[in-house]
């Protein structure tokens, strides 16, 4: 969903070999090369899940990359939900869940 400014706010799971490849690091350096916000942690059931704000033309080139993510994952599935708008609170790596 965009704000009056065009920010929108979208939750990604991200499923298949995407842990132990270095997948929340790549993130983090996509979002933040896009000046994104939110933030990406790895989940106890073995998928990645973020949290992606910022203008919707930057969002939705870091979910077309997520579909690939860094050179060793294997992506099967990139499910996307509604997420909140954390605000500018730039791009961080977030402890597993």
């Amino acid at each position: 969903m965009a704000d009056d400014d065009g920010r929108i706010a979208v939750r990604l799971t991200i499923t298949g070999r995407v842990q132990g490849v270095w997948y929340r690091g790549w993130t983090v350096e996509q979002a933040q090369a896009r000046g994104l916000d939110g933030w990406v942690r790895n989940r106890a059931d073995g998928s990645v899940e973020a949290l992606v704000a910022g203008p919707a033309a930057a969002v939705e080139a870091l979910v077309a990359l997520c579909h690939e993510g860094p050179p060793a994952a294997r992506v099967t599935a990139v499910n996307r939900g509604a997420g909140a708008d954390p605000g500018p609170v730039g791009f961080v790596q977030a402890a597993t869940v």
